[in-house]
């Protein structure tokens, strides 16, 4: 994907902490959800949700709407979360769209732009790489535990980890 791609999600997980007052591990969505007046919901029936479906986002009465899928694991549950209020945050329903979904092996499969950028901002709120940093957090089970995210993500971020920390690139503003 291209990085301009990549610094929107990025920079705009990075407004949405400072902008939330997020000062701890993990993230909670109740009062979020209430202060930007967003419904959250979660599905526990059956028949709603297809085999591979997470949750969605959509508008409805001009008011935005996420509803995940109650069978998943709670950190699967909190990943959901984050993703839809990327597309929220992000502008992906304000533009022309009412629905997006997120399905299950995405990082497998080809991602459209606004697909790519919701999984980054989830990543980057649910497990800011500057505070994992910070925190001389490194292992995949302790990001896991500490951010309360699915063990497949926490394996994503701890190898994104080591490449920052390589580059030496964190606090570092690009041109």
């Amino acid at each position: 994907m291209d990085y301009h791609v990549y610094k929107r999600s990025r920079d705009a997980a990075w407004e949405f902490l400072i902008d939330n007052d997020i000062r701890s591990l993990p993230v909670t969505f109740s009062q979020i959800c209430r202060d930007h007046d967003i419904s959250l919901m979660r599905y526990l029936g059956s028949g709603f949700f297809k085999e591979n479906e997470r949750g969605i986002s959509y508008i409805k009465d001009d008011r935005f709407n996420i509803l995940v899928n109650g069978a998943d694991d709670t950190n699967v549950q909190r990943f959901t979360i984050a993703h839809e209020l990327g597309h929220i945050f992000l502008g992906h329903l304000d533009e022309g769209n009412t629905i997006h979904t997120r399905l299950s092996g995405t990082r497998d499969a080809p991602k459209s732009k606004a697909e790519y950028q919701a999984e980054r901002f989830a990543m980057g709120i649910l497990a800011p790489a500057c505070v994992l940093w910070g925190a001389d957090i490194r292992r995949a089970a302790d990001i896991e535990r500490i951010c309360c995210i699915p063990h497949e993500e926490a394996l994503i971020r701890v190898e994104r980890m080591r490449l920052l920390y390589k580059r030496n690139s964190f606090f570092r503003i690009a041109a």
